[in-house]
Order: structure tokens, then sequence, then C-alpha cells
């Protein structure tokens, strides 16, 4: 039972859950305080927590699942649990619909808000893996999908939207399709033999890796954007330029001709820089309550 645990976790690869939830938690701080002048409660952040590993589980499940076949004629990844028969598909099937099950339940026990947009994010979970056959701008679907991490965490709390909170959104949807891009480049081959789309296969690596770039510098330009907009400090500050550096050093480990540390850049550097901006921000925060 134990090695059958392990070979889940890999498969949904769940330490990555790094990525997202800080933002989400980040989401939760600034609408609370910025909306309602106060706190997350610990039963928001508990349930926006459980909702984050039930959502991300059951969009990495269907995605391995949606995969299975194209992840099996791929070198670098038909190692993983379902193409490798480490995992069989209704075993895969049946822990999706528990995941979305978790996610449902979560979302109950939050904002009103979030049940009635719980739809839109299940079609996003579920719609991602098909996008990869369709339309180079995969990417940005995918860095919609995760954005609605710290978009739902600032809707479980305050139960209402705002310009700041639609600009929060944008800024970790062209983070993400910043790095999917530069994480994509290592398949630019593969998915064009298979006719798959993405803006590599579409574009070149180097050109691509220049895309990357614009998406990170529209996230820094939303991010500070969110200083003004949610009337923020010095802490938040010293977060964000620590998190541009981050950026900045993501982008000069890889190359056109040299992508052996993209997944360095993809996961190690974009789980740190995620912290990074949520400690300095909930820093930031609860500063002005002292």
């Amino acid at each position: 039972m134990l090695r059958k645990l392990k070979i889940f976790l890999e498969m949904i690869k769940f330490e990555h859950t790094l990525f997202a939830l800080p933002f989400a938690y980040m989401g939760a701080v600034l609408g609370a305080v910025f909306m309602l002048e106060r706190l997350p409660s610990w039963p928001e952040i508990g349930w926006i927590t459980l909702a984050m590993i039930g959502a991300r589980s059951a969009a990495m499940g269907l995605n391995r699942i949606i995969d299975r076949t194209i992840d099996k004629r791929n070198p670098r990844t038909s190692a993983r649990a379902i193409p490798a028969g480490l995992l069989h598909f209704r075993e895969v099937m049946v822990f999706v619909v528990g995941s979305f099950g978790l996610l449902f339940l979560a979302t109950s026990n939050l904002s009103s808000l979030s049940m009635k947009l719980l739809p839109v994010a299940v079609f996003m979970l579920v719609a991602y893996s098909y996008t990869k056959r369709i339309t180079w701008l995969c990417h940005l679907f995918l860095g919609l999908t995760i954005a609605l991490a710290p978009a739902g965490g600032w809707l479980a709390v305050t139960g209402q939207g705002s310009w700041t909170s639609l600009i929060f959104y944008l800024s970790i949807a062209f983070w993400t399709t910043g790095f999917d891009i530069i994480y994509a480049c290592q398949d630019v081959e593969f998915d064009r033999k298979e006719g798959l789309k993405s803006i590599p296969a579409r574009f070149g690596v180097r050109r691509s890796l220049w895309i990357a770039k614009g998406c990170h510098l529209l996230t820094a330009i939303g991010l500070t954007s969110l200083f003004f907009l949610a009337d923020l400090h010095g802490w938040y500050l010293a977060g964000i330029v620590i998190s541009y550096g981050i950026l900045f050093y993501e982008h000069a480990i890889v190359s056109e001709h040299d992508l052996s540390r993209a997944n360095t850049a993809f996961f190690t550097m974009n789980g740190v820089l995620s912290c990074v901006v949520f400690a300095f921000t909930l820093v930031d925060t609860l500063v002005r309550f002292w």
C-alpha cells in the first residue's frame, strides 16, 4: 500500500503543489485584507488547502490518463506510471473521481460564489489536456487554469471579485504560461513528429524563449501594480524584487542550445518564487495588524 501511494504521489507530482498553493494562500490573504480588512480564518485556509489538493490531483490524474498513449511514445515520459504499467487505468480513474469529490466537498464549505464557479474550474481542469491537440495556445490555457488557485483563494474568502483580483489572476496566468513554454521546449521535435500543438513546435525554441520572457515581463508588471492597487508596503515590494531576480535567473540558465537545466527552471525556481512572494506578502499584511 505504501508503495502504491508513493507511485500515485509521484504520478501527480504532489510536491509540485508548491507551485500554486502559496499563491492560493496569497489570494486569500490579499482578498481578506483588501476587501474585508481582516485575515483569513484557519478553517478557510484549511478548506482552501483541501480544494487545491483535490483540484490539482484530479487535473494531473486526468492528464496522465488522457496522455497515456502519447507519454508511452515519448522517451522523456515513457517511464510514467501508466505507460510503464505501474498503475492501471481504472485505479487512476477512481483516484480522479475521489479527487474531484474532495474538491467539491472543500468548495461547498467556502463562499457561495466559489460553488457557483466550480463548474467553470472543473471544465478548465478537464479541457487543458486536450488543448495541445487543438492549439499552440495550450500554454496560455494552462496558465489561466493554474491561476484559478489565487483567484479561487480570493473568491473563497471574500465571495466577490475586483479589478485587483483580476490583475492578480492574470499575473499568475502569464507566470505559468512563461515557464510552461520553457518546459515544452524539451519536446519540440517530438511534438512536431506527433502533430501536437505548442509554441515551441510552432515558432521554434529561440522565439519561444523570447515569448516566455514577454510573459514573465507581464507578470512583473502585474505584480508591481498590486503594490499600488492593494495598498501594500515595503515587505511586499522586497518580495517581488527577489522574485524578479529568480525569473531572470530562470531565463539565464536555459538557451536555444542548452535546455539541460529546463527542469531546474521549471520545478525548483518556480517553487521558490511562489513561496518567496507569498511569504513577503504575508509579512507585509501581518505588519499592518500589529
